[in-house]
């Protein structure tokens, strides 16, 4: 039977690919903004910093942001370490398309690819030039130079359809990605991020990329629906016949466009603790904007409910842009055998 082995969560905001000198440059885009979502509520940028008064200035200096922003990097380098060492057969990553590949032609709660192989496509010069300010710098790096294959594990990624649909979630099976924002085919930046920035582009193992739709209305799944999925998907991988070392990836969060580090250091706790009751509780109106990513970590956190692995939090890195608390905070999260950390 396939065993998980592994548990990773991680952030994959822009600011981590960003020079941190950079990072006004989506700055200003939050000053414009006349709905950051910030416990639930739209503010414009204006209201939301007097609101959260008196700022966080000093959190947007320049030593601090290169602090901040080296940690996040060291953070990434020592996952990567982590799977490489846990010597896997197969990694399932779950994480959330921002109508990258599916659009308003079919929105799925949950999808499930199982493909033989995926396409890993660069961007073209015109796209990276289309993209917002400060992006194009991000979005690179999480992409190949050249276009690449990676490989997929359709056995499992079959077995994983058929078992949590027997569990009564029906997740969308594609094994032709649709064409997408891009026109390519290609894997989104949520797994691009895990294949490039976290193992450096190499020796990836086959990958069955499983989406949740955590942004977008009108049907984003509830916290207890991705939690409920994540234990279906987790009973389905030790189901798999095959003596397959499985890691399982939460790739997103945590709360961005607007940092709030009281829910952030709540939510670790929860995961570190396993409270499948807060987890399950958290309200929809929080899980909005970037925030919402935290449905791909709750989705791991019902996956592993079952385990003995142990929860480390690596870093925890509340990376401010902008005076009113916006930016991304990245975390990086592993669940491992007792033992596991430093390598067999």
């Amino acid at each position: 039977m396939a065993e998980l082995v592994l548990g990773v969560g991680t952030s994959h905001g822009p600011l981590l690919n960003t020079p941190p000198d950079d990072w006004d440059l989506r700055a200003g885009a939050d000053r414009a903004n006349k709905a950051l979502v910030y416990r639930g509520v739209e503010y414009p940028y204006d209201e939301l910093l007097a609101l959260r008064a008196p700022g966080f200035a000093a959190e947007c200096a320049p030593d601090e942001r290169r602090r901040r922003h080296t940690a996040s990097r060291a953070a990434v380098t020592e996952l990567g370490r982590r799977i490489k060492d846990a010597a896997l057969d197969v990694l399932v990553v779950v994480s959330s398309d921002h109508k990258e590949v599916f659009g308003d032609e079919l929105l799925p709660q949950f999808a499930v690819y199982w493909g033989d192989t995926m396409r890993h496509e660069p961007f073209s010069q015109e796209q990276l030039d289309g993209m917002k300010p400060g992006l194009a710098v991000a979005e690179v790096a999480n992409q190949p130079e050249r276009s690449t294959v990676r490989a997929g594990h359709p056995a499992l990624a079959g077995h994983l359809i058929g078992q949590t649909s027997a569990a009564g979630f029906d997740p969308a099976a594609s094994k032709h990605l649709p064409p997408g924002e891009w026109g390519n085919s290609g894997i989104p930046h949520g797994w691009g991020f895990i294949f490039q920035q976290v193992l450096g582009g190499r020796d990836v193992p086959p990958t069955v990329p499983v989406f949740v739709n955590t942004f977008w209305q009108p049907n984003p799944p509830s916290a207890a629906r991705c939690y409920d999925f994540g234990v279906a998907l987790g009973e389905a991988i030790r189901a798999f016949p095959e003596g397959l070392r499985v890691g399982l990836v939460a790739s997103g969060g945590l709360s961005h466009f607007v940092v709030d580090e009281e829910l952030d250091r709540a939510f670790l706790a929860a995961l570190a603790d396993r409270d499948a009751e807060y987890l399950r509780a958290l309200p929809d109106d929080v899980l909005r904007s970037g925030t919402s990513e935290l449905r791909n970590w709750i989705v791991l956190a019902g996956a592993l409910r079952d385990t003995a692995l142990d929860a480390e939090l690596v870093d925890y890195q509340p990376c401010y842009r902008a005076e009113a608390g916006t930016g991304c905070a990245m975390a990086f999260m592993t669940w491992q055998a007792p033992g596991d950390k430093d390598g067999a």
